[in-house]
C-alpha cells in the first residue's frame, strides 16, 4: 500500500488563484488543480492508497477553521485522506489548543516555520513539540530552504538537531529529506537521529522558470539552460546523495511524500522503486512505515 504523506489541498473557490500564484513565485507547474477532487484524482492515477493533508496556520486567527476543516475531511473520507491539524506559533494557550486537536481525533500537527517567519528553536514552536509529542501527536514541520520564500531559512539541520537533542519528540517528521536544498548538512546534523524524514518536492517536479536551473541537480542542468531534450520532471537532489542520507538513516524511517500539488505521484513512486535498495527497503519508504506511524 502506498501511502503519500505530505500533501496540500485549498478550497474550492480559491484553489486556481492559488496554484497560479504560488507556481509562479516557486518557478513551478502544479501536478493537479490543487483541490480535494484533484488529489483524489491524482491518487487514483498513481496507485496511492492513501494521502495525509498537511495545512498550514499562517496566521493564528486560522485555528478554528483549519482544524474544523480537517476534522470533517478525516470523518468522511474515512482514512482514504486523513488531514492533520495546524498551530501557529503565537497562538494563544497553545497547550490547550494541542488537547483540542488531540479531542478531534486529529493523528498530527503541520508546522512551518517559514510561512509562520519563527525559528525552529524559538521557545514557541519548543513548547509545541513538548506539548504535541506528550500528547501523542506527530508532528510534522517544513524542513531547509523554502522555494517561494526568502531567507533566512527557519528549520535549518543544525537547530533542528537542538531541538532534537533538547525535546526527543517521539513522532518528529521532517519534510523534504530532512531540510530542502541543505542535504549535507542534513547527513551531518540529521541522519541516523530518531526522526522521520520525508520525500517530500525532491523529484517529479515541473520547473517551468529559468531562474530554477541553479536548483537543479546536475543530472538536470544543461550548458545552455533549458535543454529542449531536458526530461518533463525533474530531480532536485543527486541519487548518489540521497542513497547517502538513507544508508546513514535507515529506510525504515523514511516516508514517501509528494508535496501535492506540487510534484507527480506517479514519478516520485517509480523513483523510489527503481532505487538501488532492497525490496523490503521499498516498501518501508512507500507506506510501511506510515502504516507504522499513523497506527493504521
Amino acid at each position: 500500500m502506498v501511502i503519500d504523506f505530505h500533501t496540500h489541498i485549498f478550497p474550492d473557490k480559491i484553489a486556481a488563484k492559488t496554484i497560479e500564484s504560488l507556481g509562479a513565485v516557486a518557478g513551478v507547474n502544479a501536478a493537479t488543480d490543487g483541490t480535494l477532487n484533484g488529489l483524489l484524482d491524482s491518487m487514483q492515477k498513481s496507485g496511492v492508497k492513501k494521502s495525509v493533508i498537511m495545512p498550514v496556520c499562517t496566521k493564528a486567527e486560522q485555528f478554528d477553521s483549519i482544524n474544523t476543516f480537517a476534522k470533517k475531511i478525516n470523518d468522511t473520507y474515512k482514512g482514504k485522506v486523513i488531514s492533520f491539524g495546524g498551530i501557529h506559533p503565537n497562538c494563544e494557550n497553545p497547550k490547550e489548543k494541542l488537547k483540542y486537536i488531540k479531542s478531534l481525533d486529529i493523528p498530527g500537527i503541520k508546522i512551518h516555520p517559514d510561512y509562520q517567519k519563527v525559528m525552529i528553536d524559538d521557545i514557541r514552536f519548543m513548547r509545541i513539540i513538548e506539548y504535541a509529542n506528550e500528547l501523542g501527536l506527530i508532528i510534522l514541520t517544513h524542513a531547509g530552504v523554502d522555494i517561494g520564500l526568502p531567507e533566512p531559512v527557519h528549520c535549518p539541520p543544525d537547530k533542528m538537531r537542538k531541538v532534537l537533542d533538547t525535546l526527543k519528540p517521539e513522532k518528529m517528521v521532517l519534510a523534504h529529506l530532512g531540510g530542502w536544498k541543505q542535504w549535507e548538512e542534513v547527513y551531518e546534523y540529521l541522519a541516523g537521529e530518531k526522526v522521520y524524514l520525508d520525500t517530500a518536492f525532491m523529484v517529479g517536479v515541473s520547473v517551468n522558470h529559468k531562474k530554477d536551473m541553479t536548483l537543479l541537480s546536475a543530472d538536470n542542468q544543461n550548458v545552455n539552460g533549458f535543454s529542449e531534450n531536458r526530461a518533463k520532471y525533474t530531480e532536485y537532489i543527486e541519487q548518489n546523495l540521497l542513497l547517502k542520507i538513507l544508508k546513514k538513516h535507515g529506510a525504515d524511517k523514511i516516508l514517501f511524500a509528494t508535496d501535492s500539488p506540487w510534484s507527480n505521484a506517479t514519478v516520485g513512486i517509480k523513483y523510489i522503486r527503481n532505487l538501488s535498495i532492497s525490496e523490503e527497503e521499498k516498501k518501508q519508504i512507500l507506506g510501511k512505515n506510515a502504516v507504522r506511524l499513523l497506527k493504521l
